[in-house]
């Protein structure tokens, strides 16, 4: 429950102190893991005094057991081992330090450990962190390496002069951290970070030699592969030798079965290089070379066909099959024209024949009203009407005198 305090009315040290005390009492006993960094067994002493820290973040807390708690598991456990612990927690009124008060300690054996590595990358697995459409290329030539290594170790030794020697100019970005113990996941964490958000930055490894599983445990750390997982930069693991196969493998961009690997895969060999534009050059030119002298053949293939040694003969033959085409052209024509006359002039003569005018040149003549309309018989007309008869040579009037 909260306290009702002000500045006119706080509470003493060591009210505070004495209430911190009971609400840590009510806590209980827990189980806590972490990883033993300092160890006292003081000769005679009946309490051991050791500090455990978490492996994953920068925080540790001391724990003190009865000597023959510890000596239960005193062979199998030293600094640098995880262990699992039943301790209750202890408030230390008079300097305000908490500390844990051991009543079991029990070792995590390689066993439990690799089970616990199963079951993690079982969950990030699931989450699709491994997953290979989230591989990224690695640029060709990369000209500046981020570099995360032990300091002055082989692995980063071996990387750099692996590197230089496969590319003279390449650059790199070196960070040495500690590669295994307590501090090492932080560490790792923060230069991985460092180098990504770090412009000139092509690619980055993270590099250690090969050790124990319970060295190379910081690089199957959940903190650490959800960091690489994060970054933009593509990221070469090579932890370890050839069987070593931390979390970090499966995450990064690509695996490197040992640090040197890595500098071969990340890094071009420029004699190599040099020899594949060499190839490339050679067989270029090899091809242009004979797509020459085969356009070459075909040419003088052409230039010796008789057409080639005679080009007017074409000219000539296709000037004779004009004029005899021109010439069946215009007898086509010809007939076409006279049968066209002679239907003209039959059917000229069928209109002539079969025309009004040709009637009236026999004798007949055409009787009209003075409207114009045609007399066609005789009772359409009346005694003394008055017609126009028309005739061949002209017409004239008449006058109708009875029926």
């Amino acid at each position: 429950m909260g306290l009702t305090t002000s500045a006119e009315a706080p509470l003493p040290v060591g009210e505070v102190s004495r209430l911190i005390g009971g609400w840590i009492d009510r806590l209980g006993a827990v189980w806590v893991e972490g990883q033993i960094t300092q160890l006292s067994r003081r000769p005679g002493a009946g309490v051991v005094f050791l500090t455990l820290r978490d492996p994953a973040y920068d925080i540790s807390v001391s724990v003190t057991c009865y000597r023959q708690v510890f000596d239960a598991v005193a062979d199998a456990v030293t600094e640098g081992a995880r262990v699992v612990v039943h301790a209750k927690p202890e408030w230390y009124a008079p300097r305000g330090q908490l500390s844990l008060r051991a009543a079991e300690m029990r070792p995590v054996g390689i066993g439990e450990l690799l089970a616990r590595l199963e079951r993690l990358k079982r969950s990030l697995g699931a989450e699709g962190l491994f997953a290979p459409d989230r591989k990224r290329p690695l640029p060709f030539l990369p000209q500046l390496v981020g570099l995360v290594c032990g300091r002055a170790s082989a692995a980063e030794r071996d990387v750099l002069e692996n590197a230089r020697r496969r590319w003279p100019a390449v650059r790199f970005e070196v960070r040495n951290v500690a590669v295994q113990g307590v501090r090492a996941v932080p560490q790792v964490i923060q230069a991985v970070k460092e180098l990504d958000e770090h412009a000139g930055v092509d690619v980055i490894i993270v590099a250690r030699g090969g050790g124990s599983v319970e060295d190379l445990l910081p690089f199957s750390d959940e903190q650490l592969v959800r960091a690489v997982a994060d970054c933009r930069t593509p990221v070469v693991s090579a932890i370890g030798h050839e069987p070593d196969s931390p979390l970090l493998d499966l995450v990064a961009d690509l695996r490197a079965s040992t640090p040197t690997d890595a500098a071969k895969k990340v890094v071009p060999d420029v004699g190599e290089e040099l020899d594949r534009v060499r190839t490339l050059r050679d067989r270029a030119l090899r091809t242009v070379r004979g797509l020459l002298e085969r356009e070459e053949r075909g040419l003088q293939h052409c230039l010796h066909r008789r057409v080639m040694e005679h080009p007017h003969r074409m000219v000539e033959e296709r000037e004779q099959e004009t004029d005899a085409l021109a010439a069946r052209g215009r007898r086509v024509l010809g007939h076409l024209l006279d049968r066209a006359d002679s239907e003209l002039a039959h059917t000229h003569a069928r209109v002539v024949a079969l025309s009004p005018a040709a009637t009236l040149e026999r004798g007949y003549a055409v009787l009209q009203r003075e409207d114009g309309t045609v007399v066609r018989a005789a009772g359409e007309v009346s005694a003394d009407e008055e017609l126009r008869a028309r005739v061949a040579e002209g017409e004239f009037r008449v006058r109708v005198t009875g029926h």
